[in-house]
């Protein structure tokens, strides 16, 4: 047992410190502020000691508040932290690095993850999925395509390669036949990188697991706000993405299996 946990324990805990980077990545950005220099709150401009920064446990220790001022601090500190920590666990536990080629896999997951917890904080937060990280994870997962990733485990080149596009072309023609309204670009953007990091199987299983949850957890909120509800509102698309890939990534589950229907029409999968 500890021969198993004692790496993953180290895994959860460099997953928070992670984190907890990737927070400040997400709230500076688009802000003119650096990810360099000292901490500090965001209310009073406190700069933080260390025993403030502790991923998870700082929050926890000081009931969500600062210190100084006893603003609030937003819930997205902790979750991230830990997200982060359990997101790497099941990628070490689930991908170990126990060969060159297993490493370069657990390597460009462990990346993707980090580009993907700042996409679904920022799009949370900002309703928008910026550019230069999402640029960032269609070319780490293509780089997958060739080096040991998704095309290894998911099948063959030419299916994983056009997986990005076929996904992305949806979206890409909601966003252009509602001119924005309906669907940002950026969710293209996104499943694009899903596909080639999934292939065409996982990633379109991740796709319908974005739509249903996405749209149960609409309909959940729309029902308990009723009253205050009154349309129009902006929902981030990018983070239920995101849900689905991890979804079919670590537990496989599937709604439909692609290579059914294509043995079924003949088609060479």
């Amino acid at each position: 047992m500890m021969p198993i946990a004692a790496p993953l324990i180290l895994a959860f805990c460099f997953g928070a410190v992670i984190g907890s980077f990737l927070n400040v990545v997400s709230l500076r950005f688009n802000t003119g502020v650096g990810v360099g220099g000292r901490s500090k709150c965001m209310s009073c401009g406190k700069q933080l000691s260390w025993t403030e920064l502790v991923p998870i446990a700082s929050f926890l220790a000081q009931r969500g508040r600062c210190r100084k001022c006893k603003t609030r601090l937003s819930w997205q500190y902790p979750l991230v932290e830990f997200l982060a920590g359990a997101v790497f666990v099941l990628i070490f536990y689930k991908f170990p690095p126990d060969t060159y080629a297993h490493a370069a896999t657990t390597a460009i997951y462990i990346v993707s993850s980090c580009l993907l917890l700042v996409i679904a904080a920022y799009d949370m937060k900002h309703k928008i999925i910026p550019d230069k990280f999402v640029y960032a994870f269609d070319a780490l997962a293509l780089v997958g395509v060739f080096v040991g990733g998704a095309s290894v485990i998911h099948g063959p080149h030419m299916w994983t390669l056009a997986a990005g596009p076929v996904l992305a072309l949806p979206f890409a023609l909601i966003w252009l036949a509602s001119k924005g309204a309906w669907m940002g670009l950026g969710d293209a953007k996104l499943t694009l990188g899903i596909g080639w990091l999934l292939g065409m199987n996982g990633g379109a299983n991740a796709v319908i697991w974005a739509f249903w949850i996405g749209a149960a957890i609409s309909i959940a909120w729309m029902l308990a706000a009723y009253k205050r509800f009154k349309g129009g509102i902006e929902v981030p698309f990018g983070p239920y993405l995101i849900l689905g890939l991890y979804i079919v990534l670590f537990f496989g589950w599937q709604v439909i299996d692609l290579r059914v229907l294509a043995a079924v029409f003949g088609v060479n999968y």
